[in-house]
């Protein structure tokens, strides 16, 4: 007898199957910052902390703490946690609540600069595979333009040395970059040798506009600002190929677009999954640590947070005059980058309008033929129809419409 006829077997086709009979789970991901510290010192970064801080060791989660979100969050349906940091492989019990998300049937995501995978990890991930690629930055292909970026000796050896040891036990993986004046010489190298990696089946992706650092360092934040592109510099680096950036760009834009009036959680923040920072704060986005949006677990509970505290949060209305009067009334919303979060990182409010990610989206719609040099989007009214126009031209066309900058 086949699988096709067993009685004790139904095959359906994904496309048709639901893991849930009536509602989705509570939490079907789980976002964990293990920590804040790292081992690197990279020039862009927005959370970064010195590996040896002690006093933000000391007010980490304990090892018992994270099993018992993990153990909660799969309780509440959770598929799959994502460790990030800082650098999580930093903290001393990483393997143990490894172990611990697999035991639980989690799937896990890992954010690593790769520097701390020894011999014996590497071992592990491959006997235990997390079921997720890996997700390895890679700050340059030469010493001299990686370690501009990190500014910690040894840490181009100790990347490349890590990379090499999940490559060796066939760990999959996958990697990325951030685009600085440090490295930026170094792309095409960088994308001929990601076309080797096993498991990387397309381009590699970049940071291109820098997020400001979301517990709003203001000396950090300058640093920041200094190694952000003009917003004509980083489009046209992400759309140096035009095929590909017209086609996700374009799609994308036409699916989730048009004005979103007064409210402003227009994102999926806070639906469906959960962000828990390093000392036991729960937050519907990572980047979000505005007072009104933040939850402490020691005071309540995972489920409390994602059934009561996050629905108000998402109820969160916009009363800034300046937003009211451009945000509101834009129709560049699939394209702009413009959240709480970033309002947050940037003026230390939930509806402060960001004129750099304004100035972005608006170029990229220009580039797709959406505005014209001089127009801003939220004067247009004929928006509609120029989606439409969007939604129904070809590749081809699209690329022929575009205005270049």
């Amino acid at each position: 007898m086949s699988d096709r006829e067993t009685p004790y077997v139904l095959k359906v086709s994904s496309q048709k199957a639901s893991l849930w009979k009536k509602e989705k789970p509570l939490v079907s991901h789980l976002d964990v910052e293990l920590t804040e510290r790292c081992n690197n010192n990279c020039l862009h970064c927005c959370i970064a902390l010195p590996a040896d801080d002690l006093v933000a060791k000391k007010r980490e989660l304990s090892t018992g703490t994270v099993r018992d979100i993990l153990t909660e969050a799969v309780s509440l349906g959770c598929l799959s946690v994502r460790f990030t940091g800082g650098e999580p492989l930093l903290r001393e019990d990483f393997e143990e609540l490894y172990l611990h998300a697999r035991k639980t049937g989690l799937k896990v995501i890992l954010f690593t600069n790769a520097t701390l995978v020894t011999p014996a990890f590497a071992a592990l991930l491959s006997r235990i595979p997390p079921l997720e690629e890996i997700e390895i930055s890679v700050y340059g292909m030469h010493k001299n333009s990686y370690e501009a970026v990190t500014r910690t000796p040894g840490s181009f050896e100790a990347s490349w040395r890590g990379i090499h040891l999940l490559l060796e036990r066939k760990v999959p993986f996958v990697v990325k970059s951030a685009l600085l004046p440090q490295n930026r010489e170094d792309v095409e190298e960088f994308e001929a040798w990601a076309a080797t990696v096993p498991w990387m089946d397309d381009f590699p992706s970049y940071s291109v506009f820098l997020d400001l650092h979301c517990r709003r360092n203001e000396m950090k934040n300058q640093t920041i600002r200094n190694l952000r592109p003009a917003p004509e510099e980083g489009v046209e680096f992400l759309a140096r190929r035009k095929e590909k950036y017209l086609k996700e760009v374009g799609t994308f834009c036409s699916k989730f677009i048009g004005p979103p009036g007064d409210s402003l959680f227009a994102c999926g923040a806070g639906l469906g999954g959960a962000c828990v920072d390093a000392y036991g704060v729960v937050q519907p986005c990572m980047d979000l640590r505005h007072s009104q949006t933040l939850y402490d677990l020691r005071k309540g509970s995972l489920k409390e947070a994602v059934t009561h505290f996050f629905p108000e949060v998402r109820k969160i209305k916009a009363r800034n005059r300046d937003y009211l009067s451009r945000c509101a009334r834009c129709f560049l919303k699939g394209l702009c980058e413009q959240c709480p979060a970033r309002s947050w990182a940037e003026h230390g409010t939930l509806d402060t309008p960001v004129d750099y990610y304004c100035e972005i989206a608006h170029t990229e719609a220009r580039v797709l033929g959406l505005l014209q040099k001089d127009e801003k989007a939220w004067e247009v009214m004929d928006w509609k129809e120029r989606i439409r126009d969007l939604s129904q031209i070809d590749h081809g066309q699209m690329q022929r419409r575009a205005s270049w900058t």
